[in-house]
């Protein structure tokens, strides 16, 4: 089967404009060697197709200046100044040297009109005016003084108009060029700047789902994984606790996957109908959170006051959002993600025989949330501790990348920090990556967080998050 050939719509090639445009620009000498013979020609027919009363003869004179007026406009690109005075010189040489008409005037001002012309373009406004009216005075000057006609003549008012009319040109010309040069490179910088917001807003996305993703599924999988170590641990000698032990993990991955099915949907197209619309999790929700942790053996304590109204106190994770009060979404998200992280890290690093104390405590502008273990060797409390040096991190909008203070291994860790082993190096250490999400996320409502081992023993988190008159606007993280 033959093909088929499509009906011609249009010459396939472009347009010729453009190309003859970029030949042009490309071969300056060459349309300047054009335009320097047109001048040339445009001299000598004109001199010989006027009033026969006012007709000159066309003798050595005048086509030997017509041939240096025009052979200097050759470069008129390279050297505009002196191609004007060039030929400013040589019309007012043959004006004045010639009394008895043999070279008219408004001929040889061609010349001198292209050249004013190409310094107007070429120069700033100042200049050309002030390289104008000279070249304008002097030309129109030695007309009125040497040339054969009055001085009121219309020639000599035609030579003054026609000069006048090519700095103006050639400075209009200029000014288009500046504008336009100005107008593509504003679009430009406005093309950079935006393809970098574009490449910032992506990462600051990839960050934040990245940082939500892990908020979602660590917790839950870290409970999986123990979860899973002890039913295979007993699971011949103990088979009712392995078989609670499998019962929790499946609780655990049905959590997981369930938050996880609704973080991707909120990721899904706006208006999709099948996106999830459940609010995001916050104190009011709490009370669940600890009583995950519960179940896997992590014994948990709840605190809860506020500053604002004292007596106000409870014991209980179901009244916590009642004594935090109405809180913004991000406070409140961030809140439930650091306790979130805080207790992963201590069911994961102190073991589930640990015991952890949370504490919240509601100011005026802020909420305090303090999170503390045991590290598995004895009673925490809840009441902010001294710092240990440098052993702290400390995140805020000076906290660089977010990465604790803690380096190094054990070397120069308390007692108590030491016998921590993993959950001291891993976490002081910065092993994963709940800690730096945990820190970003405080950052971003410029909040401050600590974490760090505590003399004592054990770990302890400490963030304070601005309520209300810090956490306005769009700071990156």
């Amino acid at each position: 089967m033959d093909a088929v050939t499509p009906p011609a719509t249009g010459p396939s090639t472009p347009r010729p404009g453009p190309i003859r445009d970029c030949w042009l620009r490309a071969r300056p000498l060459a349309v300047d060697a054009v335009i320097a013979a047109g001048v040339f020609v445009c001299i000598l027919v004109s001199s010989v197709t006027g009033p026969s009363e006012n007709r000159p003869d066309v003798g050595p004179l005048l086509v030997g200046l017509a041939v240096l007026c025009s052979a200097a406009l050759v470069l008129r690109r390279r050297r505009p100044r002196t191609v004007l005075a060039v030929t400013t010189v040589l019309s007012v040489l043959g004006i004045a040297g010639s009394r008895d008409g043999s070279v008219p005037p408004s001929q040889l001002a061609i010349s001198v009109v292209i050249a004013l012309y190409t310094v107007a373009a070429s120069t700033d406004r100042h200049t050309t005016w002030r390289i104008g009216a000279a070249t304008v005075a002097l030309l129109t000057g030695t007309v009125m003084i040497f040339g054969i006609q009055p001085w009121y003549a219309q020639e000599n008012l035609g030579i003054f108009a026609w000069t006048g009319m090519a700095a103006a040109v050639g400075d209009a010309v200029r000014s288009r060029r500046a504008f336009v040069a100005a107008i593509e490179e504003r679009a430009v910088r406005a093309e950079r700047t935006r393809e970098e917001e574009a490449r910032r807003r992506v990462a600051e996305e990839r960050l934040r789902i990245a940082r939500e993703l892990h908020d979602v599924v660590a917790h839950h999988i870290a409970l999986v994984n123990v979860q899973a170590g002890v039913a295979s641990h007993v699971m011949d000698s103990r088979p009712d606790q392995a078989k609670q032990a499998l019962a929790h993990v499946r609780e655990a991955s049905r959590s997981a996957l369930g938050e996880l099915r609704a973080t991707v949907g909120l990721l899904r197209q706006y208006g999709d109908p099948k996106a999830p619309t459940e609010p995001a999790p916050g104190l009011s929700v709490l009370d669940q959170l600890i009583d995950g942790f519960v179940r896997t053996g992590l014994r948990v304590t709840v605190e809860a006051a506020s500053e604002g109204e004292p007596g106000t106190r409870v014991t209980d994770a179901a009244g916590v959002a009642e004594v935090s009060g109405a809180l913004p979404t991000a406070v409140d998200l961030t809140a439930y993600r650091v306790i979130q992280e805080a207790l992963t890290n201590v069911h994961k690093h102190a073991g589930p025989s640990a015991t952890a104390a949370v504490r919240i405590v509601r100011q005026r502008d802020e909420l305090e949330i303090t999170v503390v273990d045991d590290g598995g060797t004895g009673e925490p409390t809840a009441q902010p501790a001294a710092r240990v040096g440098a052993l702290q991190g400390r995140a805020g909008p000076a906290a660089g990348k977010g990465q604790p203070a803690a380096r190094g291994g054990d070397r120069g860790a308390p007692p108590a920090a030491r016998d921590l082993g993993g959950a001291w190096r891993e976490a002081a250490d910065g092993g994963g990556h709940g800690l730096i999400g945990m820190r970003e996320r405080v950052a971003a409502l410029r909040g401050d967080c600590e974490a760090g081992p505590r003399l004592e023993g054990g770990f302890r988190v400490r963030a304070t998050l601005p309520v209300r008159g810090r956490t306005g606007g769009d700071e990156s993280v």
